[in-house]
């Protein structure tokens, strides 16, 4: 049976809600897809539930033609196996954390890593049982300090996990190319631009990793590639080549200046020179730039100093420095930190006092043995020219905190970075024994001897593809919908009041619900402006005017993505609406 505007519970909005800050977020709530419900937290309506429901069959479809299984988990988790991986801590204050009445811990599941492992492990324990892929399309919860976005950055949402099960480390390697080749049919099929970059693995831990990021403006992940390369990754994975070592020797020794009011790289090399101090020109490529932050494990209280060290014309990218000490938690340190810590003098920390007191140091890649530097004295206004790495200081290692920039080296040797951004809509990991270690998920092997299972973990944002499709699909009307996700084949517009209109819309309506087509017939009483600005908005890719035209025995269909209207004959309308539709 077709849908009635008539009579479906809709409300188009001509006014932007007032929190929403990008197109999908705005478009969703105005053509009635979503209405939100607290911070984080929306309701699907009936038409934003049958643009999850198609994207959710595209997913069970090309997950169940690698061979996965379709299981469901709760969401309602108890602490145990959680705190078995430790990831009751290291997920912190991320986790949505509750009590039942009898005091027993519980949690929101963001996640379901430590579930599947057990579950195979209470289920399967031959060789012959293996390898095996289960996976479930399931709301997940995770406290966002900032939702925003609408639904891109949510505290509730709809993900597709699946784990994969292998006897070998061969067998995941295959596992994971299995479900990276899902995730590509997948994605083509929804109409995505998107590209495939490595990635940090973080909470998930495991070793490889790759995101799928629908490329958009107003996403949130910054990706680079190479100009000369297949090279992609998310800013948090790029690792910087580093320089040749140089020697010591001819370099000359470090001297401290006295450099007033030159707390930063700005006025410091302005400073130098001005006053040719060096009796060379300096930049701030030629300054060390020391940054404080504090550190602390998952469950601990102590917070711990660490110092970082970024060539002088970078800033620290506090993500991907998260990113690097991950799973700890990590913080900019504030004037009560300094106070507590008398050696480091805000403007002119330099290596020497954290050696001194025992800080950690870690320093970009760039730094190496040989490289000369004008940084911190540990001691107001004051300098230090040529302090050389190996000679004068020597850090405990190095970090990947600088920010990445285009025009960088792309870490292949090949070509230089440009920089993108994009909304993560899949990520795949190659977990490898984490979990089936800690749960001593094993199989008994041909020989008798038992086999450590080793595990792979594929997620999709499933609610999050509605946003990021929105994103791509849209124009100043209004949402422009793949047909492969759209909820409906054909929005059907009768425009006019007379019973012989009203009757067309009505035949041509039934005649193509009979042949199969997914019909939205806009029957209601509204003006026929009205009715085109909500047809526009809405987004169906095909949309049918009934009109004035039908005197003449054509209607006007136009294709909502390119605006081409074509009028075609009331005759062969069905016919020619039923192969535009099955293309």
């Amino acid at each position: 049976m077709f849908t009635r505007m008539s009579s479906l519970f809709l409300r188009t909005l001509r006014d932007d809600p007032a929190d929403a800050e990008v197109p999908s977020h705005r478009l969703l709530v105005r053509a009635g897809y979503v209405r939100r419900i607290a911070p984080g937290v929306y309701s699907w309506l009936p038409l934003g539930l049958r643009v999850l429901a198609n994207i959710e069959r595209v997913v069970r479809e090309e997950m169940d033609a690698i061979g996965g299984q379709e299981i469901r988990f709760p969401a309602l988790l108890p602490r145990e196996p959680y705190e078995a991986t430790s990831r009751w801590t290291e997920y912190g204050p991320n986790l949505f954390r509750l009590k039942d009445r009898k005091g027993a811990d519980y949690l929101l599941g963001p996640t379901h890593e430590e579930l599947f492992a057990l579950t195979v492990k209470g289920e399967y324990s031959s060789y012959r049982d293996f390898p095996v892929i289960l996976y479930q399309v399931q709301i997940k919860y995770r406290d966002e300090e900032r939702p925003r976005a609408g639904i891109l950055r949510a505290r509730e949402f709809v993900m597709k996990d699946s784990y994969s099960f292998d006897l070998s480390d061969q067998g995941l390697v295959d596992s994971y190319n299995l479900h990276r080749g899902a995730y590509i049919k997948l994605f083509d099929r929804l109409g995505l631009k998107y590209v495939i970059v490595s990635a940090m693995s973080g909470a998930m831990g495991g070793s490889a990793s790759e995101e799928f990021l629908a490329e958009s403006e107003t996403g949130e992940d910054t990706f680079v590639r190479s100009t000369g390369s297949d090279y992609a990754a998310n800013v948090e994975a790029v690792t910087t080549p580093a320089p040749p070592e140089q020697p010591i020797e001819d370099k000359p020794a470090a001297v401290v200046h006295h450099t007033p009011d030159t707390p930063t790289i700005e006025t410091l090399v302005d400073f130098l020179n001005r006053q040719q101090l060096g009796g060379r020109t300096f930049t701030a490529a030629d300054t060390l730039k020391n940054v404080l932050v504090k550190t602390r494990a998952p469950g601990s209280t102590e917070w711990k100093l660490l110092g970082v060290g970024v060539p002088g014309d970078r800033e620290v990218d506090m993500k991907r420095l998260e990113a690097s000490v991950a799973p700890d938690e990590v913080a900019l340190l504030d004037d009560a930190d300094f106070a507590a810590h008398s050696f480091l003098t805000k403007g002119y920390i330099g290596p020497g006092a954290l050696a001194g007191n025992g800080v950690r140091y870690l320093v970009d890649p760039r730094i190496v043995r040989g490289t000369a530097w004008v940084t911190g004295a540990d001691k107001p206004d004051h300098h230090v020219i040529d302090l050389v790495c190996g000679r004068d200081f020597t850090p405990d290692g190095t970090i990947e905190a600088a920010e990445v920039r285009a025009g960088d080296p792309s870490p292949d040797g090949t070509g230089t970075l440009v920089a993108a951004r994009g909304i993560e809509i899949g990520h795949i990991f190659q977990l490898g024994r984490k979990y089936t270690n800690a749960f001593e998920v094993d199989a008994l092997g041909q020989d008798g001897k038992p086999i450590r299972i080793t595990q792979g973990s594929y997620g999709v944002g499933v609610s999050r593809l509605v946003a990021a499709i929105a994103e791509q699909s849209h124009d100043a009307d209004g949402l422009i919908w793949p047909r492969e996700v759209a909820p409906a084949d054909v929005h059907v517009v009768i425009a006019g009041k007379s019973d012989e209109i009203r009757a067309g819309g009505e035949k041509l309506a039934a005649d193509l619900d009979a042949a199969g087509v997914n019909v939205l017939l806009d029957d209601r009483g509204a003006t026929p402006g009205v009715k085109f600005a909500d047809a526009e908005l809405i987004g169906v890719p095909t949309i049918v005017v009934v009109g004035r035209g039908l005197a003449n025995g054509v209607i006007e269909v136009k294709d909502r993505r390119t605006g081409e209207r074509v009028e075609v004959p009331v005759d062969t309308a069905v016919a020619h609406l039923t192969e535009l539709v099955r293309g």
